[in-house]
């Protein structure tokens, strides 16, 4: 039997397989390094071959009594079901613990959404200098295409296509998928990529720019997005997932296609299993123009 001794090299190769073979993204893959330090932990001196069901069971209701809810233990559970499969092709592990457990329900609770006036007021600032012109660009297209933060900070000028109006994202998995952008958002992009330049630093081609002239940190955009919202009056904590949220909510109020809605996303539904329905664009894009607040040009 394998020995339980090297315990954290399996579960620092697993974390490797992660980054390098399946290329999640360093997000992701910090949230797995929790979790297999959390197992670790609840295991104690109980090497990881030895562990069973009874166990895995005892760990997820410790952590339950602790607060945690079932929708943190799924991912948890999810995530060691993930290292015993990898165990189990790579390194002669026989059974995995965690299978058919679930975790507890937690009460479903619907997204925080902005309003369709709230989102107006949130984005109605005036871009009057370098760092007010990149955030009204940066919030303006997370509202207008549906972005998560990693997408958007991850974008490179030569992910906007201002003749199409669209925009290139690199989402989970590796994956990419083409979104319409507004005019509105098209508009600030525009104002933004003049500016751009001021703040450039060489070898940097990130399309949204810190003060020093490199890529914007995932916290700051939060943190400028929450302040932003305070300016403007809105008492919601109104973070990145939010206009992302207000995205999605605003064009289902307004539009039948869900498929659609859904395409632009990236996932099977608003908040979980991305799909790719290759619908036609010019669909999505009809749908979009026809549906979206701030896609429509103003008269």
């Amino acid at each position: 039997m394998i020995s339980g001794n090297n315990q954290t090299s399996l579960v620092d190769a697993y974390i490797f397989h992660l980054t390098n073979e399946r290329r999640l993204s360093p997000l992701t893959c910090a949230s797995y390094t929790r979790d297999m330090a959390a197992l670790l932990k609840l295991a104690a001196e109980t090497p990881l071959y030895q562990l069973k069901i009874h166990h895995i069971r005892r760990f997820v209701a410790q952590l339950h009594s602790k607060g945690l809810s079932g929708r943190s233990l799924a991912r948890m559970l999810s995530a060691w079901r993930g290292l015993y499969n990898y165990l189990a092709r790579d390194h002669g592990y026989t059974h995995n613990p965690c299978a058919g457990l679930r975790a507890p329900k937690s009460t479903k609770s619907l997204p925080h959404v902005l309003s369709p006036d709230e989102a107006a007021k949130l984005l109605e600032f005036k871009a009057n200098n370098l760092i007010t012109s990149r955030d009204k660009a940066m919030f303006e297209l997370f509202y207008s295409s549906g972005l998560r933060l990693t997408e958007l900070i991850n974008l490179t000028p030569e992910d906007l296509d201002f003749n199409e109006s669209t925009v290139r994202i690199h989402g989970k998995g590796d994956k990419t998928r083409i979104v319409p952008v507004g005019s509105q958002a098209a508009l600030a992009l525009r104002e933004w990529m003049k500016k751009r330049e001021g703040l450039l630093k060489p070898g940097e081609n990130a399309l949204f720019l810190s003060r020093s002239g490199k890529c914007i940190s995932s916290r700051s955009v939060s943190q400028r997005l929450k302040m932003r919202a305070l300016q403007q009056g809105i008492s919601l904590n109104v973070h990145p997932h939010v206009l992302r949220h207000s995205f999605a909510s605003h064009l289902l109020q307004s539009s039948a296609d869900l498929r659609a809605v859904q395409e632009m996303l990236g996932h099977a539904n608003i908040s979980t299993t991305q799909i790719y329905t290759h619908l036609d664009f010019q669909h999505l894009a009809k749908v979009y123009d026809a549906t979206h607040p701030r896609a429509k040009k103003k008269g």
